[in-house]
């Protein structure tokens, strides 16, 4: 049941950013009841809130996230380099104790763990930065008054950090983390600190930002409480015969490796499964001529993590790489051209029209938009991969309704 939950969360769409309702000042008076209610004292909630602003740049980060908006060549590229693979390794080593008990202790590869780690904030390196880490409170607050299109979970968090600030005893000002509330070195939103927060160093606090410790034991729960199964690998890359039937690459539909293995598919360089029944759903991020894969649940529990493919897909292959892995077999297609949002909202509309898409239109293109697409190549003759490029556009805003 756990991991249906999480499909269902994975496969919802989000909805397209809103506007404030009121001024910022009314909107702390107003947001007062709200905390109250879930817990939060009213001297907790008075102190944390008094004298506070609007981060005036909020609004256009949040505009600006790269996970939505760069193809995942260029995302991983940017963020899975020969630097950071030698820097991750030097730092696992030498907290090699640390990450091994944590493993031990969860079941959690650390390799995973080291991944998040670096992706998240270059293995801790940005912590000190003052302007990347920022007071969490005014983060939170500001992007619950912009109402953004995660509004429910921003107020969720907005709440759990008044409630840290609260457990723990500390100055609001002292509560830090990125410009979405994220803290400590592997960057979990405060709500899920309250929720999963583990005391990895045995101090009798929780403090993600300056320990460690802490860091690894939280952000290794939180993918237990996700449903991270121990000694599943993430996925595999694989090979996919001439006139697959890329109608078959669902995740919303788990196969065994024995589906997919009868209907030709291979892992790369003569690599084998160590088994055939472990459930797994193909995904090409990149269609029919870039890598593509065999996913696991544990796949899914990384989007848990960040709903972002590519997050989750760059979290994945760093783990390898930390481990002494190399890159894909297979290069990506580097010269696609890729529709504007313009454009990304048209083929959402046509899509739409067409009667192939059931739901937002909000020009993210995320799986639900892929498969009506690809929907619409089995339609059309083509390879129904789902993947959509510039000529996907010109295709389905001439296309007869």
């Amino acid at each position: 049941m756990k991991h249906l939950v999480l499909l269902a969360l994975l496969l919802s769409t989000t909805a397209v950013q809103a506007a404030p309702i009121e001024s910022f000042g009314e909107f702390i008076r107003n947001f007062e009841t709200k905390a109250l209610a879930a817990g939060v004292s009213k001297a907790t909630y008075r102190a944390a809130t008094k004298g506070l602003t609007a981060d005036p740049k909020v609004p256009d980060l949040v505009e600006k996230q790269p996970e939505f908006t760069t193809p995942v060549w260029d995302y991983m590229d940017k963020r899975i380099t020969a630097d950071r693979i030698k820097r991750g390794q030097a730092a696992m080593a030498a907290n090699k104790a640390l990450f091994e008990r944590v493993g031990i202790a969860t079941g959690v590869d650390p390799a995973i763990l080291g991944a998040i780690w670096g992706m998240e904030t270059d293995y801790g390196a940005v912590l000190s930065s003052k302007s990347l880490i920022r007071p969490v409170v005014r983060s939170l607050a500001t992007l619950v008054w912009q109402r953004r299109g995660r509004l429910a979970g921003d107020e969720a968090d907005l709440i759990g950090a008044l409630k840290l600030i609260e457990m723990n005893r500390m100055a609001p000002e002292a509560l830090l983390g990125s410009w979405a509330g994220a803290i400590g070195h592997l960057q979990v939103n405060p709500s899920n600190v309250v929720s999963h927060g583990s005391d990895g160093d045995g101090d009798g606090v929780i403090d993600l930002h300056g320990s460690l410790p802490d860091a690894l034991a939280t952000s290794a729960k939180f993918l237990l409480d996700l449903g991270y199964e121990a000694g599943l690998d993430w996925g595999f890359e694989v090979k996919v015969p001439p006139g697959f039937d890329y109608l078959l690459a669902d995740r919303e539909t788990l196969r065994p490796i024995a589906f997919f293995a009868a209907r030709g598919i291979e892992r790369v360089k003569g690599r084998t499964f160590a088994t055939l029944d472990t459930p797994v759903f193909l995904y090409a991020p990149a269609g029919a001529n870039g890598p593509k894969f065999l996913m696991t649940r544990n796949y899914l529990v990384l989007k848990g993590y960040n709903f972002s493919d590519s997050y989750a897909m760059s979290v994945a292959h760093l783990a390898d790489r930390l481990k002494g892995g190399g890159p894909y077999v297979t290069n990506w297609p580097r010269s696609t051209r890729f529709p504007d949002l313009a454009q990304r909202l048209a083929i959402q509309k046509a899509l739409v029209g067409l009667g192939l898409l059931d739901g937002a239109v909000d020009g993210r293109l995320g799986p639900k938009s892929q498969a009506a697409y690809a929907r619409f190549q089995a339609r059309s003759g083509e390879v129904a991969d789902g993947f959509i490029t510039l000529e996907a556009y010109d295709e389905l805003v001439s296309a007869p309704k």
